[in-house]
């Protein structure tokens, strides 16, 4: 275990014993082990703690190929795994789009209201007027008879095919800057443009995610491959650490959603 431990975070670790057991249990039962959605890190030590592993293999789904939330089908080496395996549902709301506009967070509220973890959800996407989402199937008829307001708006849904998805049209920039260190805030000011005093609020209030998870010390210190995301800033990806610069300052590669 302390091989697979130190390639991750301290408080990574819960989350790879939690694996660990459902690899157990799928070589002692000799039978698949379907989980909730996973984010892209939690997917990453997924595969990870699997690894080449001969008895027990992995496999992802979202809906489509380019979603960002999906079920892990861990699965012994004879099994043949389709898509019906990943027990997957597409969601289109019905809603007076003419009168109303819909954002992420208030659709994802409504739905985490109904006393369901988000972990039963993959992902929420918007064209203009069209809202759609993934969930499990097996909280689908619960949805369909419950989920009737997002906010104050009076809502339906039509169960869609899979390949109706709004497709992932997400365009990255890529820039290159140096830093003092790799605390969270000085990080995050150098990606955002912001000063420390004004980022620091915005991690300590919640604001600011690291790997999908909410990080509230500013003195966090950041990693390669890291996934940040700050609450009306958007997202990006510390893609590499360069080294260090003759002034002794961090040179970094970040992509950034435009």
């Amino acid at each position: 275990m302390n091989q697979i431990y130190q390639h991750f975070r301290q408080e990574e670790r819960q989350f790879i014993d939690q694996v660990v057991e459902w690899k157990e249990n799928v070589q002692n039962q000799y039978s698949p082990k379907l989980t909730d959605f996973l984010d892209p890190r939690e997917q990453e030590i997924v595969s990870s703690v699997i690894g080449e592993h001969l008895d027990v293999k992995v496999s992802f789904s979202g809906g489509v190929e380019d979603t960002e939330r999906k079920r892990a089908l861990l699965y012994p080496d004879y099994y043949q795994v389709s898509e019906e395996d990943f027990k997957l549902a597409l969601f289109e709301v019905q809603y007076a789009s003419k009168f109303i506009t819909l954002q992420h967070r208030q659709v994802l509220g409504s739905l985490m209201s109904l006393g369901l973890k988000r972990s039963k959800f993959g992902d929420i996407r918007f064209h203009n007027d069209t809202v759609q989402f993934i969930c499990a199937t097996e909280i689908s008829e619960y949805l369909s008879a419950n989920f009737k307001e997002i906010g104050r708006a009076k809502i339906s849904l039509k169960e869609i095919d899979s390949y109706q998805f709004i497709p992932n049209k997400e365009e990255v920039q890529e820039m290159v800057t140096t830093v003092s260190s790799l605390r969270l805030d000085v990080i995050g000011a150098a990606i955002y443009n912001l000063s420390r005093q004004k980022i620091q609020p915005l991690i300590t209030n919640g604001h600011v995610k690291v790997n999908w998870k909410v990080v509230d010390s500013a003195s966090f210190e950041c990693q390669e491959g890291d996934t940040l995301s700050i609450r009306g800033y958007g997202r990006s990806k510390l893609t590499s650490i360069e080294g260090r610069t003759k002034k002794d300052r961090v040179r970094i590669v970040v992509s950034k959603q435009k």
